[in-house]
Parts: C-alpha cells; structure tokens; sequence
C-alpha cells in the first residue's frame, strides 16, 4: 500500500466510530509547543519527577539498556547503551530505513477507526525499538509518552521489532503530570516477533481524571517466537478503551497477557484482549484482575480465537467489587474452528468476604488492613517468563503502583 493509498484510507476513515467503547470527541486536541532535548533525563523538570517515577521510568537509567523520552509531541531524549539495539523516534526510523514502510499499518489497519485514521493523519511522533537478529537485550529498554500540558492530542504511531533469535524487554510507561486537567492520547502500537524471537512488554498507564485514552495495538508472532504482555493501571481516567490482539501465525508461537487493572472515582474503562492461533501448535493465556470502586465503570473482554491444529488457549478474568455504585462487565469469549483444540475458560465477579476479613482481624489487624491485604493478594498475580532481574523490577513497580490506592 502506498502513502497515498493510506492517506486517502484514513481519510474515509475520520468518522469511523470504534466497534467497541464509548465515542469521544477527538477534535479540539493540539500538538503544543516544541520542548527542547535533553542531554539526560536528570534533566526532566523536577515538578515532573515522581510522575516519571509513578509510570516505571528509572531517571538514573540505571540497569537500562537504552531510554526513549516523548514529551506531548516531541521526542526529548533517546539514547542506546546496549549493543544490537536500535531505539529512536519512528519519525527518524522511517528516515533511516526505506524497509519499515513495509511494516506501518501491517498489524493495526488504518481505517480500524477514527483514532487510527487520526495518528495516521496527524501522527506526533512515537518509538521505534529493534533488536538485531541473534541479539539478546537482556537489560531493558525504557520508554515514556509523557503529557505535560492541558489540550495537547498526543497521536503516537510505535514499532517494535524483535529479529529472528533475538530478545527484546521493554518497560514503556505513559503518564501525564498531576496538574493536567484534560488531554487526549492516541498510541498505535505494532510488535512483530520474528522467528525465535522474543519480546517481554510491561506497560504501565499512570493517568488522571481528565484523560481521554484510545490505544491500539496488535503483535504478530512467527515460528517458535513468544510475546509476554504486563499491564498496570492503578490510577483513574476519564475513558479508556483499548483491545490489543496477538496473532499466532508461526508454529508453536506463544502469547501471554495479563492485565490488573485498579478502577476508581468516575473511571470509565472497556479492556480487553485477543489472541487469535493460527500456527499449528500456537498457545495463548490470557489472565486479568479487576477491582471497582467508587463510581467506576469496567468492562473486561477476553477473546480467544482457534483456527490452528493442536493450538490451545485459556482464560483467566477475576474481578473484585469495593462499592454499590461501581461495575465490572467480565466477557470471555472463545471460538473453535476446529475438532483438535483447547480452549478453556473461568471468570468470576465478586466481593471482599466477610470471613477473610473477621479471619484477619481476629490475628489483630485493623478491618482497613485486613481488606487491604486481601486486595492486594487478588492482585498479586505470578509474573512468568521473565529473566529475574525484569521480573523483580516489574514487581517493584507494580507494588509502588499498589501504594498510591491501598
């Protein structure tokens, strides 16, 4: 397809409403002003310091391989430390290598909906993170899309891509400053995982109440490749709707996702994910934990789709209710298009039980820390197939997550 083509696709595509999630208007948003680069990220302002800090961003890019910095709409900071890495705006990416035109807009259509007609349109940046064929980054990347400005429309279009045998981790956080009262966030996200490659992705969203957010995003995963996905969000937001889908095209290609999601004050969330295993031996877990409180709204969606011989797929979605007025909407779903397959799932929605909580107190805590423990139990799930020094930092942000709501 041809910039042209996919110009006049986005074109058609302005009005398009999304399948799924609440219609939010789009048009009002600006780009902001141009923020000057930095030399290193000490020198981020420090009013924005701990919001980097809430978001999984180490401002020392202390056991980092390498540290991407996009502040509304201008890339502030980008630098590599590791061998076989290439990480840089996809603005200069796109200049830098003729090839990865052959990969925008592969994974995610265009004209999905108005949210990606509009990246495409008025794209303002983004990441482009690549690891070399055999090369295996073990340390992590560090990303951020940082909003630090009222009205400002950040429409980010990131590619990352993982050659053959390599081994890519990234800890990308998108985060806003406290003092933000409405803005809006475009990220269209594409992986492609080559064949025996790997990419480990721990996502946390550090929102706030004015936020309007519309991620999309899609990874297709080759022969023998594997795709591990952690997200976190523990603050509100005003609407957030996202459905990221992993297609297993090679054999024995693995997905792995799981979410845990902290909703609170008037959130408005519809989460989900798919996965969707056509190579023949492909497999995919999809685990998420949901609490609701306050007046928050959450729909949670799991889909797995078999179409590939021998493929197996299962669900895991729990969610935990804190008050009357709040709601958790739990939609598993599977699909078999053949007799040779495993597809399973188990949801459930419920609240604190009272027993858990006299069976703590009568030990001698408090009732707020007898429910507090219990949440943080139910969102403590297992991080699996990470090396150990990812998987202690992944639990280290998500128990700073944890801090701010319980």
């Amino acid at each position: 397809m041809t910039k042209k083509e996919t110009i006049e696709r986005a074109e058609r595509a302005k009005t398009k409403k999304a399948a799924l999630g609440e219609d939010i208007t789009i048009e009002g948003y600006i780009a902001g002003e141009e923020h000057e680069t930095l030399n290193s990220l000490d020198e981020f302002p420090e009013e924005y310091r701990q919001d980097l800090l809430d978001a999984g961003i180490e401002p020392s890019e202390k056991g980092r391989s390498g540290s991407f910095l996009q502040r509304d709409c201008s890339v502030v900071f980008s630098t590599v430390k590791y061998p076989g890495l290439e990480l840089m705006s996809t603005t200069d990416a796109l200049k830098k290598h003729d090839w990865l035109k052959d990969y925008l807009w592969k994974a995610v259509p265009v004209d999905q909906d108005k949210y990606t007609a509009d990246v495409e349109l008025g794209q303002t940046q983004g990441y482009f993170i690549r690891s070399e064929p055999g090369k295996k980054v073990t340390m992590p990347v560090q990303s951020c899309l940082f909003i630090s400005s009222d009205k400002i429309g950040q429409k980010v279009h990131n590619i990352v891509i993982a050659e053959e045998n390599s081994e890519l981790h990234i800890i990308t956080g998108c985060s806003v400053s406290h003092a933000v009262n409405s803005a809006l966030h475009l990220g269209v996200s594409e992986f492609y995982v080559k064949k025996g490659a790997k990419i480990t992705f721990t996502m946390i969203h550090n929102w706030g109440p004015g936020m309007e957010v519309r991620p999309r995003s899609a990874v297709v995963i080759e022969d023998d490749g594997a795709f591990i996905s952690n997200y976190i969000l523990m603050t509100p937001v005003k609407s957030l709707q996202m459905y990221p889908t992993a297609y297993c095209v090679g054999k024995n290609a693995r997905a792995s996702f799981q979410t845990v999601i902290y909703a609170i004050g008037d959130t408005k969330i519809d989460s989900g994910t798919r996965t969707v295993l056509r190579g023949e031996g492909s497999r995919s877990e999809i685990i998420s934990r949901v609490i609701a409180t306050d007046n928050a709204k959450v729909i949670a969606r799991s889909d797995v789709i078999g179409e590939g011989t021998n493929a197996r797929g299962h669900i895991e979605c729990r969610g935990l209710m804190l008050s009357d007025t709040a709601e958790i909407d739990s939609i598993p779903e599977l699909k078999a298009t053949r007799k040779d397959l495993d597809l399973s799932h188990e949801a459930a929605v419920g609240k604190v039980a009272e027993e858990e909580i006299q069976y703590l107190m009568a030990r001698g805590l408090s009732e707020e820390e007898a429910t507090s423990v219990i949440i943080r139990g139910f969102l403590n799930v297992d991080i699996t197939g990470l090396p150990e020094g990812l998987a202690r930092e992944t639990k280290k942000m998500f128990d700073l997550s944890l801090e701010k709501v319980v």
